[in-house]
């Protein structure tokens, strides 16, 4: 996983929490379910790209 990628999946989950805060704090479900959305989205690309990593971890292991 590029530092880009962390990057961009770790601001995609602190504005998916901010919203969904905002949204707690504003009595507002729509902006709460969209936080959350935002949140488990970016942790979703965070698992696949480690998931990514670790396969090619796995293959360099095997070529060496």
């Amino acid at each position: 996983m590029s530092f880009t990628d962390k990057a961009k999946n770790k601001v995609e989950q602190l504005s998916g929490a901010a919203k969904e805060r905002i949204g707690d704090m504003a009595d507002n479900e729509r902006m709460r379910a969209e936080g959350s959305s935002e949140q488990s989205d970016a942790r979703t690309r965070q698992a696949g790209e480690k998931v990514k990593d670790a396969g090619r971890d796995a293959k360099d292991a095997f070529t060496r």
